[in-house]
């Protein structure tokens, strides 16, 4: 397997310049030809004969570059996916410039919450995915039907809350790491409120029994969490109502908030916040994509003995998996 990368840049919409730039880093399966262009210009040709490609979208956390989901990405294309990261800077927050996932917050508010996507990044996304399967090496080799959604800490945040058929229609499922739906005091909630996920799609949540970064942000939600996992666990258990039996939590031993990046970047961020990690990183993440690429295989071929699979290696006991269930 040959995994190749394109870049490409979008506008978004509504975004006050010069904060209106997105920056696209597309990975695919290539094949290598032997061609001029090839040779000269780096353009390798996606390998056609595992096409349609389904799409992964990773969404960042706050002041997390794209380079640090690199991993992930060539997992998922090994897999025959293909995978986007992408890095925007714009005001995260009122007065704060910042590495976004792109957090719509009007749409976070308690009069709105719910009634639209939370990923403000997504439309663009979408669209430049549109364009690539127009013309270039991926024309015609995309699945735009079966888009998924993952990310990390606030980025896997906007990820599930935007999953929604209603919202997107060729999103088809989606997974975060480091994310929950509790609702922050300052926006107008009551303390320890957990807020709904729109629940019509198969999703995964993970999270690491070693988070510092969530247990060290409790006073946002005017509560403090018994267990680093617990708003990853409520969000499971409260914000999903279940029935489907296509819904999945799992709780990694001895991972941090950070396990889910390489290389690790203390510069930007708040990793100061974090636990130190009990379990080597390079096996936590060997799990994760194992767990992810599994999970999206489960909704990618529509086959019931896949989903068992899923099910049944992840239930087996192991060191590195803390908890698991599914409903």
């Amino acid at each position: 397997m040959t995994v190749r990368a394109l870049f490409r840049a979008v506008m978004v919409d509504g975004a006050p310049a010069p904060y209106n730039t997105i920056q696209l880093k597309v990975f695919y399966p290539a094949q290598m030809s032997g061609s001029e262009p090839e040779r000269n210009l780096g353009v390798v040709p996606a390998d056609s004969e595992q096409a349609p490609f389904p799409i992964v979208i990773l969404f960042n956390g706050i002041n997390c570059g794209p380079e640090l989901y690199r991993w992930l990405a060539i997992a998922l294309v090994e897999r025959g996916l293909v995978a986007v990261t992408f890095s925007w800077v714009a005001e995260n927050l009122p007065g704060l410039m910042a590495l976004t996932p792109g957090v719509d917050l009007a749409m976070l508010m308690p009069d709105r919450y719910g009634q639209g996507p939370t990923a403000s990044a997504l439309p663009a996304l979408l669209n430049e995915l549109e364009t690539l399967n127009a013309a270039g090496v991926l024309a015609g080799l995309l699945d735009l039907n079966h888009v998924i959604l993952g990310g990390h800490s606030a980025g896997g945040r906007v990820a599930i809350e935007s999953a929604s058929p209603e919202f997107f229609p060729s999103v088809c499922a989606a997974f975060a790491y480091g994310a929950h739906t509790a609702a922050i005091m300052q926006l107008g909630y009551e303390a320890g409120k957990i807020l709904p996920l729109p629940d019509r799609l198969p999703l995964l949540l993970m999270g690491g029994t070693q988070d510092g970064v969530i247990a060290n942000s409790s006073d946002r939600y005017g509560i403090t969490w018994e267990r680093p996992t617990t708003p990853i666990e409520r969000t499971f258990h409260e914000a999903i109502r279940g029935g489907r039996d296509d819904c999945y939590l799992l709780s990694l031993e001895g991972a941090n908030h950070f396990s889910f990046v390489e290389p690790f970047d203390a510069t930007t961020g708040r990793a100061f916040l974090d636990f130190p990690a009990t379990q080597p990183a390079a096996t936590l993440r060997e799990l994760m994509a194992a767990a992810i690429g599994s999970f999206v295989e489960v909704y990618r071929s529509q086959r019931p003995e896949a989903r068992e699979s899923l099910v049944q290696r992840l239930s087996a006991p192991q060191p590195l998996i803390a908890h698991f269930e599914h409903k």
